[in-house]
């Protein structure tokens, strides 16, 4: 296999589980999710309580002539007491919804982790991709070279039939393979910044590891590659969104209980002063009970149990399109792979032990004066390009089975593709 024979590096390099680590332990998101969670839990305690008791304090009945309060026999100072009850189960039904919003957060920071593996994936493939191809093409430069050197040695010998046009073939080959460099080199800088972006830039150096993990090398079974409707509900996206169509269903249940009256029971003492010949006065109590009467329902609670309703159906249509979209791009995903494969063993068995053919014997005829400059380095082009292609091929396809992987992640029947030592 090609991959096997790119070459081994001693030179530490960012190995591709590291830099998920990395930029998994680093995410701010998932520390915003983990706050915003404990939040909502804190949130879920304070709906489920009663409201504050209320506590009136004031004077009642006092005569605004002599404001004397011995004057008057109900001039009194009052304590007053107040207590309001929600409606129906608003309180508890408040409590949950909170419980089902917070609950959501832990399915959104496990999709977030799942969207973060394949993102740094894409990046550090997209690095490795560039990387190995100017590695291919610097060691191949060489042989570019010697060919320069044997169409001159040629034409000022006058052997082997050269012509001042090999030479000039030559020269134009060898910068044009310059000119590819400049424009790989270019490439591999914008994939180190935005890689570093998620990694750091004190942790990232230049180089990635040479070799791609296996797992997202290995072939899979046909059944492997099924995304099926069982499958994709599992998805942390998909439990994140359930979770908020709970909290909506329990929304209409909350704009339901707007039908149901809020009471409040109220008490209040009155103390009375001596009357002015010095008899004792009673002190007064006071008790009762309020509540509302939503009899006007048609611009109100009838709205808002509407409007209630219809935002659950719109998140229910939203998980609809989401289940499809995940099907969709599984299914693509995985055609993709089934096809890269069959490219891929295509070059590994036949395409590049013939060009590698083509090209010897398109030189070793040009040596024995039996075979064409140019045809030669033609041939020694078309090689370099199907080497490249091939690596390309490999990332692309790395790249696509990370994808499937995040679209069937959390799924009992996927495959794994855990990244933690993954590298022999």
């Amino acid at each position: 296999m090609l991959l096997t024979s790119l070459g081994i590096s001693a030179e530490p390099r960012l190995a591709l589980e590291d830099a998920i680590d990395i930029a998994i332990r680093g995410d701010p998101w998932s520390a915003q999710s983990t706050q915003l969670q404990k939040a909502l839990l804190d949130e879920s305690i304070v709906a489920g309580a009663l409201p504050d008791p209320r506590i009136t304090l004031g004077a009642a009945n006092l005569p605004t002539d002599t404001f004397d309060t011995r004057q008057e026999g109900m001039t009194q100072a009052t304590v007053g007491f107040s207590q309001r009850f929600p409606r129906g189960d608003s309180r508890y039904l408040a409590r949950d919804k909170k419980k089902e919003l917070a609950e959501s957060q832990s399915f959104q920071r496990e999709n977030r982790q799942e969207l973060v593996i394949r993102s740094v994936t894409y990046l550090w493939l997209e690095l490795w991709k560039t990387q190995e191809s100017v590695r291919l093409i610097e060691s191949n430069r060489g042989l570019f070279e010697q060919l320069a050197d044997v169409a001159e040695a040629g034409y000022t010998s006058t052997m082997n039939g050269s012509r001042q046009q090999d030479i000039i073939r030559a020269s134009l080959e060898l910068t044009r393979l310059d000119d590819r460099l400049t424009a790989l080199h270019s490439q591999t800088e914008t994939a180190q910044e935005e890689l570093g972006e998620w990694v750091g830039t004190d942790t990232f150096r230049s180089q990635v590891s040479e070799r791609i993990p296996p797992n997202l090398l290995a072939r899979l079974p046909s059944p492997a590659l099924d995304v099926s409707n069982n499958s994709v509900i599992t998805h942390a996206s998909i439990r994140a969104t359930d979770q908020l169509i709970d909290a909506g269903s329990i929304d209409v249940e909350l704009a339901r209980q707007a039908y149901k009256p809020e009471w409040t029971v109220s008490a209040q003492y009155g103390y009375r002063d001596q009357a002015p010949n010095g008899q004792d006065r009673a002190d007064l109590f006071s008790i009762g009970i309020g509540f509302d009467l939503p009899i006007f329902t048609g611009n109100r609670q009838d709205r808002t149990v509407s409007a209630a309703i219809a935002r659950v159906e719109a998140a229910k249509s939203d998980r609809m399109l989401q289940v499809r979209r995940i099907r969709a791009e599984g299914r693509a995903a995985a055609a993709r792979i089934n096809r890269l494969d069959e490219r891929i063993m295509l070059y590994q068995q036949t395409l590049l032990p013939q060009m590698a053919e083509q090209a010897n014997a398109a030189l070793s005829a040009y040596n024995n004066d039996d075979g064409d400059f140019a045809e030669a380095v033609r041939a020694r082009i078309a090689e370099l390009n199907t080497q490249v292609d091939f690596i390309q091929m490999t990332a692309e396809r790395a790249k696509n089975l990370a994808t499937f992987r995040y679209l069937t992640a959390g799924t009992s029947g996927s495959p794994s593709f855990s990244l933690k030592n993954s590298q022999d």
